[in-house]
């Protein structure tokens, strides 16, 4: 039964769970979730604002998605040869973090965790430089610090914590370690404090279902009128998380309601893709029928990789839908397929 988000929302705030997993695709709406449930945990009053310091949207619940990934980017002055840097644009919650509570140390200690031990950040203290105003003249100005303090603080009102996608930049190995650990933190946590993850990633998802040991699973999925899906999913067929299968059958219900769009072509290569390196294919386009090949492959290079706008690529036509249909009945030829559907 479709919903909308808020509704979805809604659903995982009563549930009163230790831990809600959830899986879903890039684009289905992880990101928007996670902002749909800070405003029902910690909504803004009428005028748009938070209405106190002690009703600030970090008291009940902190969340880590693409937004707040905005806050941080590089500054990389190759042309002057100027020493990269990560910067932080400043706002009340990274000044609470790293000034406030004094996590500086604690943000160091967890990177070098997951990076390298030998690899140090080291948070700048405040000094000025002169830069060139509108005009061309020079003018001070003073870059902000961020002091040391102590590390000792309580949450008292936190009541959620929702962790949106947080290994799209990590390698396998440490994505299994993250995974791991971030498993463990939870599970050594004897407050009350609830913890939603969301990933696309399916051995992100399986080393922390696992890890976890939780009953169920969720896989949220988007429908072309714009309403979605939060589905649970219980006991194995989350540990034997064959996310390839859940994709084959996406694409398959759109061919069944002549309902191909143009992003079912780059979940057709992705399934072609996963299935070449799995049977030692150099490429995934050895997969492709002989006489269809040619054409098989512009198509699905095309629909994926296009850098048109929306607007400027045409809904796909009667033949290349009908072409989806063909591929996909044409991985059938592989027993890889066929014991996966036995398996699963």
């Amino acid at each position: 039964m479709s919903k909308m988000l808020k509704e979805i929302a809604e659903q995982l705030r009563g549930a009163d769970k230790k831990v809600q997993l959830i899986y879903a695709f890039n684009g289905s709406g992880k990101t928007r979730l996670s902002r749909e449930f800070k405003e029902l945990v910690s909504p803004k009053n009428e005028n748009g604002d938070d209405a106190g310091e002690e009703d600030l949207p970090r008291n009940k619940i902190l969340y880590y998605n693409a937004y707040t990934e905005d806050l941080f980017y590089w500054n990389n002055d190759l042309e002057l040869d100027a020493e990269p840097k990560l910067k932080i644009q400043p706002n009340s919650f990274t000044d609470w973090v790293l000034i406030d509570q004094g996590q500086d140390q604690n943000i160091i200690a967890n990177f070098q965790r997951y990076a390298n031990p030998h690899l140090m950040p080291r948070f700048n203290s405040e000094y000025t430089v002169t830069v060139k105003d509108d005009i061309g003249l020079d003018k001070e100005k003073i870059i902000k610090a961020f002091s040391e303090v102590t590390f000792s603080f309580q949450f008292d009102q936190l009541e959620y914590v929702f962790i949106d996608d947080p290994v799209s930049s990590l390698d396998e190995n440490h994505l299994i370690q993250l995974a791991v650990n971030l498993g463990q933190l939870i599970k050594s946590s004897k407050s009350d404090i609830k913890f939603i993850i969301s990933t696309h990633n399916p051995l992100f998802y399986n080393v922390l279902y696992n890890e976890l040991g939780v009953k169920a699973g969720y896989i949220l999925s988007r429908f072309d009128d714009g309403t979605f899906e939060l589905e649970e999913k219980r006991g194995d067929s989350n540990k034997s998380f064959a996310y390839h299968l859940h994709i084959k059958n996406l694409i398959q219900q759109a061919i069944d309601e002549n309902s191909v769009q143009r992003y079912h072509f780059a979940l057709l290569r992705n399934l072609y893709e996963k299935t070449s390196s799995f049977l030692g294919y150099q490429r995934w386009s050895d997969l492709l029928p002989g006489d269809k090949k040619a054409y098989a492959s512009r198509i699905m290079n095309f629909y994926p990789h296009s850098s048109l706008s929306n607007e400027q690529i045409s809904e796909p036509t009667a033949p290349e839908k009908a072409m989806v249909g063909l591929l996909l009945e044409n991985l059938n030829n592989y027993g890889y397929w066929q014991q996966e559907e036995e398996n699963g």
